[in-house]
């Protein structure tokens, strides 16, 4: 039997993101700040937003004359303007998708044509790739934009503030869009396994999941008490939902950083009293091992979620152990708008190494290879459904169909299992299992156990081809710490394993170091291009041995 959320279903409204932010009843001031920088020098209180993302609409529609389901790329780092241009858009009643500041101009062009963007806004720092992609992509120049501080010298490139001030006196009024229907963001998947996708987001699948998370673990944080610190890319649904959304909604205070830097991070913790912190695995390692960490005061922080991977209770212990900082888990896909499952606050160290509880109206079930249901603590397949799972892929029917099953349940591709106690483990990808001599290897648990050895800061492990055993086996790519990078570091790695894993895990496929590990934005190993270096290494031996 399929389980169900232990947690109340939750009722949703039927309006879209513009309606639940702006004309719902809320429990906060106007003047209430939500985005503020990392450096104190901008913010917007909720009036703010509201006033900038009108203008912003009324400018697009007005300049552009901008249609019901026009798509706007933003192709930035995050910055407080976001949301503004954010709920511009869909008050002229388009769609936002927002794309990696740190893509080429080939990946960026791929995701402009795909989507049919029809303007771009990006920040000066990454004009020049906007501007190419942007040709390629038959974008003209006057409909790409800027945000941030930054201004074009030439005076050729519009800043956003200069189409708020075209919707002049006469505003127009925003478009009313269907929830069930009407995209909110198509966002881009990882591509793991190839090209990125479409992920089709409606409004109501985007509302469900910020009213999921208030209805599963928001009792623990509010308006007026918290500050939330906003260093998740702002271009990824985790960030979106999680740092865009969900402070709108609830009237708490964002701290918005650009990217990831550890001393700005610490700083800011320290300053702006922050209390509570969405982050990937590598942002753990480095708050349990760094000795700068040491120099900041990070008693405010109440809690700080991690996503992305399993951590071990090793880490979660050092940390705690180190900081008295509290770390639980989650677990979401883009396709799930983002987040399926977090670690109640008040149970963070009872299942260290779950992802926690599913939220509100959703249910699950894991399927195995032979596609039968499994019980609890089984493994499987896991399958979700909920009024968060999108609508499909954008212009790629096969790839909806093999995603989403005739009764609504959307294939993760993830393995795992759930315990008596409605705690929900992942313990790896469908397609990334090594198979060694029939046996299966789950790399997500071996990087899980590398991460506590004090020579690795990041980790990742793919199965390779051995042509003498013909069977895959296991090889750890390693961010090695300072000055554990040599031959014998590696050896060491490998038989500090062999110590600690059962027989077939060990990393028959050797140990290689690597300046850092390729990684979507939010935080999810790219092995695909892991195994093309892997394959580019073993050709080269191969050719040094012919010779």
């Amino acid at each position: 039997m399929p389980t169900k959320s232990p947690y109340p279903d939750i009722h949703i409204p039927n309006v879209d993101l513009w309606g639940l932010m702006f004309e719902q009843p809320r429990e906060f001031a106007d003047s209430q700040v939500i985005y503020r920088s990392v450096d104190f020098s901008r913010q917007y209180t909720w009036a703010d937003v509201k006033e900038a993302a009108t203008a912003f609409g009324s400018g697009l529609r007005n300049l552009w004359d901008w249609q019901k389901g026009d798509v706007l790329n933003i192709y930035a780092p995050n910055d407080v303007d976001f949301a503004a241009v954010v709920y511009g858009v869909f008050y002229a009643g388009g769609v936002v998708s927002p794309a990696n500041p740190g893509y080429s101009v080939d990946e960026l062009a791929f995701q402009l044509t795909n989507s049919g963007s029809k303007a771009i806004v990006t920040t000066i720092d990454f004009l020049a790739t906007a501007l190419k992609a942007a040709k390629r992509s038959n974008i003209p120049e006057d409909r790409v934009i800027l945000l941030g501080t930054g201004r074009d010298p030439a005076h050729r490139i519009k800043h956003w503030t200069d189409i708020r001030k075209t919707s002049g006196s006469s505003r127009y009024l925003r478009r009313k869009l269907d929830p069930d229907n009407d995209l909110a963001f198509l966002v881009y998947s990882s591509g793991t396994t190839g090209l990125p996708k479409g992920v089709m987001l409606t409004h109501r699948n985007v509302i469900a999941d910020v009213l999921m998370i208030h209805g599963a673990v928001g009792k623990w944080y509010s308006s007026g008490k918290d500050k939330i610190l906003g260093v998740l890319p702002f271009f990824h649904i985790y960030g979106l939902t999680g740092l865009v959304h969900q402070p709108l909604h609830r009237g708490i205070e964002l701290v918005v950083m650009p990217a990831f830097n550890l001393e700005i991070f610490l700083k800011a913790i320290q300053e702006h009293k922050i209390t509570f912190i969405y982050v990937a695995p590598p942002v753990i390692v480095r708050l349990a091992r760094d000795k700068v960490v040491d120099q900041y005061d990070l008693s405010t922080v109440r809690m700080i979620t991690s996503g992305a991977a399993p951590l071990t209770r090793e880490l979660v212990d050092a940390v705690y152990k180190r900081l008295n900082i509290k770390i639980n888990q989650a677990y979401g896909l883009s396709e799930t708008s983002p987040m399926t499952h977090t670690q109640p606050w008040d149970e963070w160290y009872s299942s260290v190494g779950s992802v926690g509880k599913m939220f509100p109206s959703m249910t699950a079930k894991y399927i195995s290879p032979d596609g039968d249901e499994v019980g609890p603590g089984e493994t499987g397949e896991l399958y979700l459904s909920g009024p968060n799972v999108f609508k499909g892929y954008w212009k790629n029917e096969v790839a909806t169909k093999e995603a989403l099953t005739p009764d609504g349940y959307f294939k993760t591709g993830d393995v795992g299992f759930q315990d008596k106690h409605h705690n929900f483990y992942i313990t790896d990808r469908v397609k990334e299992l090594i198979k060694f001599k029939g046996f299966q290897v789950a790399p997500a648990e071996l990087e899980g156990k590398l991460m506590d050895h004090p020579g690795i800061n990041d980790v990742a492990v793919i199965g390779v081809y051995d042509e003498q055993q013909h069977t895959e086996v296991p090889r750890a790519y390693v961010v090695a710490a300072p000055g554990k990078a040599s031959e014998k570091d590696a050896a060491e790695i490998v038989s500090w394993v062999a110590g600690k894993m059962a027989n077939h895990k060990r990393l028959r496929g050797g140990v290689r170091f690597i300046d850092e590990i390729p990684k979507s934005a939010a935080g999810k190993i790219l092995r695909r291009v892991l195994k093309e270096r892997a394959k580019q290494e073993d050709a080269g031996k191969s050719v040094k041995a012919k010779l």
